[in-house]
């Protein structure tokens, strides 16, 4: 037992150094900032890495582990086309952001069936996508908090999928900026110790996929200093840290924005599929954005 509790500790202070080097290694490079300050958002990152070595905390379901990701869709999808269908999809995303109950294996499969709804809904119409769009960050701004996510496809290789999110992490979006407002925040509490700021922009292609692009140009630490990016750094930060897709430094290498496959909003939840792979669902909170 001494033994595990040892071997356990050192795990855990090889994530934390780890942790400290990738998140302030590029800030180190940027003109003079408190970068110290940062410490205590790598210790938050350490503990996010460190549930790969203790069993998960009870606000984090974790699936079984396998081989390969479980993300086929459901046997529904097939014959996913009514509104009967698409209420019951809804129903269990719904709960699922209110109460963190449902089976993640059941919120898998509803995001995987709403995913296929919505890009037959933004082919027979262009209106789904508006709605969408308008719902997200319309009316003065969205504000959405992650509740469910699979992870990266990379991510779920190594540890599996995360499912229900043990920390606070918000996202909004307003459509009434010029040019249009996304906004990432981590917060401690209420207090939000990270924030990236940038633009995003909204296109429904011909396949029924509604793209969101985006890029962030700033970093707020802990709601007081302001740090400006320069091109990809948000991308490189994002993926060193594990806030972010490592695909999304291929695409600035390739001069293109990260994004997400957004596939709704209401007035309640909102979900989207990442660059990387994931799938997430975001429940609405009061607007929380800067702008």
């Amino acid at each position: 037992s001494i033994l595990r509790t040892y071997t356990h500790m050192q795990q855990l202070s090889t994530t934390f150094n780890t942790n400290t080097h990738t998140l302030l290694g590029p800030f180190q490079k940027m003109t003079p900032t408190p970068w110290l300050l940062l410490l205590p958002v790598a210790a938050m990152l350490s503990f996010r890495s460190s549930q790969a070595f203790s069993p998960p905390p009870s606000c984090l379901r974790a699936a079984p582990q396998s081989d390969k990701p479980a993300l086929a869709p459901s046997p529904l999808s097939s014959s996913a086309t009514d509104e009967g269908v698409y209420d019951a999809i809804m129903q269990t995303l719904r709960s699922a952001a209110e109460t963190k109950t449902e089976d993640p294996d059941s919120v898998v499969a509803a995001l995987l069936d709403l995913e296929k709804l919505a890009r037959q809904k933004n082919k027979d119409s262009e209106a789904f996508s508006v709605e969408t769009l308008a719902a997200l960050a319309g009316n003065g701004g969205g504000s959405w908090r992650l509740v469910f996510t699979t992870g990266t496809v990379d991510t779920q290789r190594k540890t599996g999928r995360i499912n229900y999110f043990p920390i606070r992490a918000t996202q909004s979006f307003n459509t009434a900026t010029d040019p249009w407002y996304i906004e990432n925040g981590i917060y401690l509490g209420d207090f939000p110790v990270l924030k990236f700021k940038g633009d995003f922009d909204w296109t429904l292609q011909s396949s029924g996929v509604t793209k969101l692009t985006f890029d962030f140009t700033s970093i707020r630490l802990f709601n007081a200093f302001d740090i400006q990016l320069k091109a990809g750094e948000a991308a490189s930060l994002g993926a060193k840290t594990g806030l972010g897709s490592s695909n999304n430094v291929e695409l600035e290498k390739r001069g293109k924005r990260p994004f997400f496959n957004w596939i709704s909003a209401d007035k309640d939840i909102a979900t989207a599929r990442g660059g990387g792979g994931g799938l997430a669902l975001w429940k609405r909170v009061d607007y929380e954005g800067d702008q």
